[in-house]
């Protein structure tokens, strides 16, 4: 980090402590300040699409150009049962979107987790063939993706199929189909509609060995002809995440190639992980102890000012790389909401966003449009 830079965000987290988190004279929002780099995204709950907080919706209004549905547009609400499809929550998010002229990402088309349980089985319980399951794919990502045709800028495709070696995860999608799933994926939902966006998402391509076969399964698909616009990579990181170079050499090779970049659940735990070689795998749980939950009254102020810190080293890198990076898009609004309090570690007390469970925003957020500021002069 620059040394200005650093001081400058010291100053401005005195400031803020003195003042509560509470100035208002605050000229710019996160989409104001981003306006022309790229743009800044936000997670909806369920809670919030339905309009249950209104201040969510406020902020979520002010600060974001573009929004994805954290859980309401995955295959087990969409299509819980057999030939039933439900479309109310993620009709309400897209018009929700459309409402406000933001830019709507559709998350996730398929995935190995959150997949309704009748999808890979027959009526007796046993594992359907292979074209049975093509087809349920197809049927599947046509109607969804047609349904919100013209309305949805991209789609995540396929999420996490690889493992931390790069190679293609042994998911029920792999076992049934083969590796072709990812390409038949990409092909339904280009059908559905050619003028959509195609993503693919996974975590941790930062990893030299993951990016490789990242970078490898991406090339493929463009050999093949498939649409491709840009990778995801999910920015689930830590406070002892420092792997800001590998960061950047990923950013840049998939850019080489042709594709944009997207910073796609973006949130930064303050907590301690259970497990030295954790990865973003949903299904990874770990059992309470009270130090893994250091935090559970409030957060101090020596580890505000880390997570500001963080913050700006990871906005310092992607503002360099402005033309590599289509969108970040943070995973939840506030600390209240995020998916960390529970993973891997069910009741913890965590604060990876830039607002805090009461709505005030951080220092955090401010120092990330001073940021974006201090890289226009």
């Amino acid at each position: 980090m620059k040394k200005n830079s650093r001081l400058k965000t010291i100053l401005v987290f005195v400031v803020l402590l003195m003042f509560d988190f509470t100035i208002k004279s605050q000229v710019l929002t996160l989409k104001e300040a981003y306006k022309d780099i790229f743009l800044i995204g936000v997670a909806m709950s369920s809670d919030q699409i339905v309009g249950k907080n209104q201040n969510d919706l406020r902020i979520i209004k002010n600060q974001f150009n573009s929004i994805v549905a954290e859980n309401s547009m995955k295959n087990e609400f969409i299509q819980p049962t057999e030939g039933k499809f439900d479309f109310e929550l993620a009709d309400r998010f897209v018009k929700f979107g459309e409402q406000h002229e933001m830019k709507i990402i559709g998350h996730t088309l398929i995935w190995h987790s959150q997949v309704a349980p009748w999808f890979f089985v027959d009526k007796n319980g046993n594992e359907v063939s292979r074209m049975v399951l093509i087809k349920r794919m197809k049927d599947y990502i046509t109607t969804v993706v047609t349904r919100y045709k013209g309305k949805i800028k991209g789609w995540d495709v396929v999420n996490e199929a690889l493992t931390e070696d790069g190679s293609l995860r042994n998911s029920t999608w792999y076992k049934i189909i083969g590796p072709e799933f990812i390409q038949l994926a990409f092909e339904f939902a280009h059908a559905a509609d050619p003028n959509a966006e195609l993503y693919y998402n996974d975590y941790n391509l930062y990893k030299p060995s993951k990016r490789a076969g990242a970078i490898e399964l991406v090339k493929s698909l463009k050999q093949r002809g498939c649409r491709i616009d840009a990778v995801g990579e999910q920015g689930h990181y830590s406070l002892a995440w420092n792997n800001f170079s590998d960061l950047e050499e990923t950013i840049v090779s998939f850019s080489d190639i042709g594709l944009k970049v997207m910073i796609t659940e973006l949130d930064i735990s303050v907590l301690p992980s259970p497990n030295e070689k954790m990865t973003a795998e949903i299904n990874q749980s770990y059992q309470y102890k009270t130090e893994y939950n250091l935090y559970s009254k409030y957060l101090p102020d020596s580890v505000q000012l880390k997570l500001t810190c963080q913050y700006e080293r990871l906005f310092e890198i992607l503002n360099k790389h402005r033309r590599s990076i289509g969108r970040v898009t943070f995973w939840g609004l506030n600390d209240a909401q995020t998916w960390r309090n529970n993973w891997p570690i069910a009741g913890r007390t965590d604060y990876p966003l830039l607002f805090d469970r009461k709505n005030k925003q951080k220092p955090a957020l401010v120092a990330i449009i001073n940021q974006a500021k201090t890289d226009r002069e």
